[in-house]
């Protein structure tokens, strides 16, 4: 297939950016590139343009980086939420991938992000919180923070009212068995002191039998 030499005069993804002057396949360039208006045919009189595209693509690529910088800063401040269906045992149908997290950022937040600068390891299968890298720009990164909520809520635990029940009367029957114990020990102490408390009785002294006083008045 014959290749034909052209300048860029527009930044075409996976090919170049302005100015750059590339080897491309004739019938791509006239069939594609040329009517778009994305390249020109590389010529002595087309060179003479290569200098103003440079400046032009500077001019973008600055542009294009201080937008994704304030977009970056904007990114990690929010919280997107996405709600999903689960199962009892609170296992997600199904998994969010980046292109659900482009749609819901568009749809949320009114912004339009290529899903492509969403970088998922592998797509989100399990509620919470996750961090989710942005590659929005080659010198500028960013992480949104993505809570997965389910639209189903899971039940309480039936069994955690009636434990405590239990435990508070556990307590107080251990409770009331210690005190049982404790007031016999109580009322011996309480009878010990008692009795030390009691004075012993004045012994009286024996009465005269009555004949011994008449002889003593006579």
């Amino acid at each position: 297939m014959p290749k034909t030499e052209i300048i860029l005069i527009q930044n075409v993804v996976g090919l170049g950016a302005e100015s750059d002057h590339v080897k491309v396949a004739a019938g791509y360039a006239r069939n594609y590139l040329f009517p778009q208006g994305l390249a020109i045919p590389l010529t002595a009189a087309n060179k003479r343009r290569i200098e103003a595209l440079r400046q032009r693509r500077a001019e973008r690529e600055a542009h294009e980086f201080n937008t994704m910088s304030e977009l970056a800063k904007s990114l990690s401040k929010m919280v997107l939420a996405l709600t999903v269906k689960t199962g009892e045992d609170g296992k997600m149908f199904g998994s969010i991938t980046a292109g659900a997290i482009a749609d819901e950022l568009k749809h949320q937040f009114d912004v339009a992000l290529d899903k492509k600068k969403i970088h998922l390891e592998h797509s989100l299968r399990t509620l919470g919180e996750h961090d989710v890298e942005l590659r929005l720009h080659p010198e500028v990164n960013a992480t949104l923070k993505i809570r997965i909520e389910s639209a189903t809520p899971l039940p309480k635990p039936a069994e955690a009212p009636a434990t405590e029940a239990k435990e508070r009367e556990t307590g107080r029957y251990r409770s009331g068995a210690r005190e049982t114990r404790a007031r016999p020990a109580a009322r011996e102490e309480v009878k010990g002191e008692a009795q030390a408390k009691v004075e012993p009785r004045k012994e009286r002294a024996p009465r005269k039998p009555r004949a011994e006083k008449k002889e003593k008045a006579e």
